[in-house]
């Protein structure tokens, strides 16, 4: 059985983060993966009847949207901050800009800032119109500092 930290350390050479995904049960549910997008990777989650929130008016479910702005800044920080390990969560906040209809979201991270043992992540989301944002985030992570490529 493959170890999380070689899932890692492939997925960082590669760029290929599927085997990781999968090797992460919610990852998996909320039909997370990642599309490589002019020099950086792009979080996606394709959209699926349990992501609904409120059928009623047609909007997927704000934890599932939270959840995509977690897991991406996360693999951003795994990616771009040379982790070798999953980051840890210290904290987000997401804010609700607008509804998210029935069909796929995708989200983007910017990591502002990569301290020695935390980075601090800027992410963004949207549908169709990436001029039209669903949700934005702010979000910290904690790091190994003996757990990077660099060190």
């Amino acid at each position: 059985m493959t170890s999380l930290r070689d899932l890692v350390q492939e997925a960082r050479a590669t760029s290929d983060y599927r085997a990781l995904i999968e090797a992460i049960p919610y990852a998996r549910f909320l039909g997370f993966s990642f599309e490589p997008r002019e020099g950086e990777l792009l979080g996606r989650m394709a959209f699926a009847q349990h992501v609904v929130g409120n059928a009623r008016v047609g909007a997927l479910h704000g934890g599932a949207l939270g959840a995509l702005m977690e897991l991406t800044g996360a693999f951003a920080v795994l990616h771009e901050a040379e982790a070798l390990t999953v980051p840890k969560t210290i904290n987000i906040t997401v804010e609700y800009l607008r509804q998210a209809h029935f069909e796929d979201t995708y989200c983007r991270a910017e990591l502002v800032r990569k301290g020695r043992r935390v980075v601090n992540v800027r992410l963004t989301a949207w549908q169709s119109d990436e001029k039209k944002p669903v949700t934005a985030a702010v979000a910290h992570y904690l790091i190994d500092p003996g757990e990077t490529t660099a060190g």
